[in-house]
C-alpha cells in the first residue's frame, strides 16, 4: 500500500503537541531526564547491548528480518552498481542486504554513533563502517546514489537536520529509503502489538540475551514507536528538506517505508 500524502492524524494530545518539534518523540523520562540527555543515553544503551542485538532481532522477527529488508530496499529502487550510505547501520542488518543488491560490497558505507554496534557489525568484506550520526554524516556532498536507514529514525535527535543532511550526501536523482515500525491505527491492533513488543519481546530478550540491559532496550524500542511523530509529520519534514516524490509504503499495517528522491 502506497500513501502519497499519508498519514493518520496524531492520536493523543502528547503526539499532537509534539508534531512540530524537531526530535521524533518527546523525552521518555522513564529512561532519561531531559532531551539533552537522550543521545548519550541511547548511544550507551546500544553500546552495552550490541552483542545481543542480532540474537534478539532474529527472535523478535522470527528470522524474517533480512528477507523483508532486502525486499524493501529493492522496492525503493536500490540496484546493482549504486553507491549506498546506510545510516544507523548498527550490527549491519540493512547494510548486508544492500551489499547483496548492489553486487559490490565496496559500494556500501555504514554510519552509526555507537562504537559498540560498529565493533559488533557483521558485514561483507570491503563494506566501510564509520562513526557518525544522521545529523553529521562523515561523507562529502553527492556521495551516494541511495541512502537507507533501518529502524533508527526514532533515535534521531533532530529530524529536520538529519533530512537536510540526507539531502546533502545524496547525488541528484539519489533515492531515500527509511524503514520504520509505526504503531497501528486501530485500538485492538495497537494493543496487541504493544503486548507483543513491550511484553513478549523483552521476555524473549531475557531468555536469549547475555547483557541485563537488553530487555530494557526492547521496552524502549516499543516506547519510542508509541511516542513517535505521526507519518504525516515525517513525510512533511522529508519534503521540507527538498526531496521530491515523497511517499510512505506500508506493509502489514505497521512496517513503514518512507521513500523519496533528490531532484536532478
Amino acid at each position: 500500500m502506497r500513501q502519497l500524502a499519508a498519514g493518520r492524524p496524531a492520536v493523543t494530545d502528547r503526539r499532537m503537541l509534539h508534531d512540530n518539534m524537531q526530535a521524533p518523540h518527546p523525552p521518555l523520562k522513564e529512561y532519561y531526564a531531559r532531551e539533552t540527555d537522550r543521545s548519550s543515553w541511547v548511544r550507551q544503551l546500544f553500546d552495552r547491548t550490541a552483542g545481543d542485538y542480532d540474537r534478539v532481532e532474529r527472535a523478535m522477527a522470527f528470522g524474517s528480518g533480512s528477507w523483508y529488508r532486502r525486499r524493501a530496499l529493492a522496492r525503493a529502487g536500490l540496484k546493482r552498481g549504486m553507491r549506498v550510505l546506510d545510516i544507523g547501520v548498527g550490527t549491519g542488518l540493512t547494510a548486508r542486504e544492500a551489499a547483496r543488491l548492489v553486487g559490490d560490497a565496496g559500494q556500501v558505507i555504514g554510519v552509526d554513533p555507537s562504537a559498540g554496534m560498529i565493533e559488533r557489525a557483521v558485514v561483507p568484506a570491503f563494506v566501510q563502517l564509520l562513526i557518525g550520526s544522521a545529523e553529521a554524516i562523515p561523507s562529502p556532498p553527492d556521495a551516494a546514489d541511495f541512502l537507507s536507514m533501518g529502524y533508527a529514525l526514532r533515535h534521531i535527535g533532530d529530524l529536520s537536520s538529519a533530512f537536510r543532511e540526507f539531502f546533502r550526501v545524496l547525488a541528484p536523482g539519489g533515492r531515500l529509503c527509511l524503514l520504520e515500525i509505526t504503531a497501528p491505527e486501530g485500538r485492538l491492533s495497537r494493543a496487541l502489538l504493544k503486548a507483543y513488543m513491550r511484553g513478549v519481546v523483552p521476555c524473549m530478550a531475557r531468555c536469549v540475551a547475555r547483557h541485563p540491559d537488553s530487555p530494557t532496550l526492547m521496552r524502549y524500542y516499543w516506547d519510542t514507536i508509541e511516542a513517535c511523530a505521526s507519518p504525516r509529520s515525517i513525510l512533511s519534514a522529508i519534503r521540507e528538506a527538498g526531496f521530491a516524490d515523497v511517499y510512505r509504503h506500508v506493509e502489514l499495517g505497521i512496517f513503514s517505508e518512507y521513500c523519496a528522491r533528490k531532484p536532478l
